[in-house]
Parts: C-alpha cells; structure tokens; sequence
C-alpha cells in the first residue's frame, strides 16, 4: 500500500483533536513513505494534511473538479494537481489511484465518499481496505447506525466488518496494510 487517498473536510472542525491527529497520521504515513491522494483543496483539514506532506518531501496528488479550482480552493503547492469535469469524475479517479482508503472527520461530502467506496467494495468494483480514523469519537454515532443496519438485515456483518477503525494511526495503517478482500455472500 503506497498511495492512499484519504476523505476530510474543507472545515477544521470545533476541536483541536481534529487538526492533531490529521498531523499525527501524516506522520506516520510519511515514516511509511506513503503517498498521498486527496481532494486538492488548501482549506481545512485537506489543508492541514497536504501541508504536512508537503513539508515532508512526500507526493501529494490532489484531485479538483474545475468548479472549485474557479473558486480558489485548489492547493497550488500539490506535487501533481489533477483537474476534472465533475465531482463524479473526482471520486471515480480518487478510488482509481489509491491504494487504500481513510475517512477522517468531515462533512456530508466525507460521508458520501465513505459510503460510495464501501460500495464498490461490496459490489466488487474495487477491493481495496477502507478505515475510519475515528478522532475524538467522531464516527461513534455513525458506527451505531451501521451496526443497527446489520441487525436489521440491510447491511452484511462481513461488509460492516471489513471496515476499519481506530483512532490510533498506527495501527488503523497496520490493519489496512494487512487488508485482506472480502468474499461477496450470496445475495
């Protein structure tokens, strides 16, 4: 696992756990001689990590949609900056270079990339390891509800159970690192 794409917000967020532990986990990715693939953006918590890398000496590939190149968020400091048409576009190129996933804190558009890899890993589009780096408890409601769509039947427990969680980088990479694919139940 040498490239990973990582899902954050364009916000810092209310607590200063958010902005330590992104640094704590670009840390560790750069001790690991990772890359880094993310959304381009400057702002926020985009910002904080690619600074980090950047820092570092380390790649950083930022993929951005046009639109918000116009709207000046686009980190002009990224090793390769990717422009699209789409957000579409966006996502399909983000899941397509990385070699693993991680959903830090963020918002809705966070959530929908989370949720469009668990996707195409359960669909077999893609079977690359996916974590939730659950700073500060972040995730811990997000974590019940999916547990309550696997008791009520609407999402497979190995599917639930593929999905990584820690709020300790370390070991979220190690776990990704030792990511195994999935064997799709019969539908």
């Amino acid at each position: 696992m040498k490239k990973v794409t990582v899902y954050c917000g364009s916000r810092k967020g209310t607590s200063p756990d958010f902005e330590r532990g992104v640094k704590q986990l670009a840390k560790e990715m750069v001790e690991r001689n990772m890359s880094l693939i993310y959304g381009a953006g400057h702002v926020g918590l985009m910002g904080v990590i690619a600074d980090e890398f950047l820092a570092a000496g380390q790649e950083v590939i930022g993929i951005i949609p046009q639109k918000l190149v116009d709207r000046e968020v686009a980190h002009q400091g990224c090793t390769e900056l990717i422009i699209v048409e789409t957000m579409r576009d966006r996502k399909w190129l983000m899941a397509e270079k990385g070699d693993g996933f991680i959903a830090m804190p963020g918002g809705i558009g966070t959530l929908e990339e989370l949720f469009e890899v668990m996707t195409l890993n359960q669909l077999h589009y893609i079977q690359k390891p996916l974590a939730l780096y659950n700073i500060a408890g972040y995730y811990d409601k997000l974590l019940e509800f999916m547990d309550q769509a696997t008791s009520s039947g609407f999402l497979y427990g190995s599917y639930r159970d593929a999905l990584i969680v820690s709020e300790d980088p370390a070991e979220l990479l190690d776990q990704m690192e030792a990511f195994r694919p999935q064997v799709r139940p019969d539908w």
